[in-house]
């Protein structure tokens, strides 16, 4: 199958980006703690370890990590600024910051205190449309790691759940047509408290893993988690390959 267009691309971001501006409050009243795969990962973080959060939103994930009394140095980044806002007023931690910049755009991992022991990415690239620009911001993160290093990655598997696929829209409520997105790719609405519309990635395990591949990076580990069937996530450990 061709690439997606890249003004369908840049449409679908747009999109998002929208969406996390426009209803941050809402989104982030309604993740107050972190998922049971997130807390999973959380446990085997080192306190002394130097941590990237790609898409740290409201600061959940910083906030579990002072809890559990991190002293390690801490980067999180957000593409929302208004979620970065809430991360901000939510942990303040002097070896924690957050920075404004989006992964879709080339550069943006420049000039972030790397090496990183562990990169963090928790429901992002289900969000990142296309092939090509997944792939492209893998690589970037895997060139952050220190030698030894590893990324925990999350997607979302709405589709196992009957609530979650009812919520998927009909591309022409964007004005697009299903041959102009991804085998894979849905809208999903969104309906706490005020209506929107999200673009979606649906993952399978190879293609997770492919991504990995593609950066020189191998799955040490994987697991389902989360929600009523304990399968609405899908995590995988990536090591750098031998």
């Amino acid at each position: 199958m061709p690439p997606m267009q890249p003004e369908t691309v840049q449409r679908l971001l747009a999109l998002n980006a929208t969406f996390y501006q426009a209803h941050a409050a809402s989104f982030a009243s309604t993740r107050r703690r972190p998922q049971p795969g997130v807390e999973w990962v959380l446990e085997r973080v080192d306190p002394s370890a130097c941590v990237l959060d790609l898409g740290c939103g409201h600061g959940l994930v910083a906030e579990r990590l002072a809890e559990r009394g991190h002293i390690g140095r801490y980067a999180g980044v957000d593409s929302s600024q208004h979620l970065l806002e809430l991360a901000r007023l939510n942990v303040q931690q002097p070896r924690f910051s957050f920075d404004h910049r989006d992964l879709a755009r080339p550069g943006w991992a420049f000039g972030l205190p790397s090496p990183f022991t562990v990169v963090l990415m928790f429901a992002v690239l289900h969000h990142l449309p296309g092939d090509a620009l997944r792939q492209r911001v893998v690589s970037d993160l895997a060139g952050l790691l220190s030698e030894g290093g590893r990324v925990e990655v999350s997607v979302w598997s709405f589709l196992e759940s009957e609530r979650l696929r009812r919520r998927v829209l009909p591309w022409d409520r964007l004005g697009l047509e299903a041959r102009e997105v991804d085998p894979g790719d849905f809208l999903l609405d969104w309906r706490q408290g005020e209506y929107g519309m999200r673009y979606v990635h649906h993952f399978t395990s190879d293609e997770l893993a492919a991504l990995a591949g593609g950066a020189g990076l191998k799955v040490s580990a994987e697991r389902y988690s989360d929600g009523e069937s304990g399968r609405l996530g899908l995590y995988q450990t990536w090591a750098r390959a031998a």
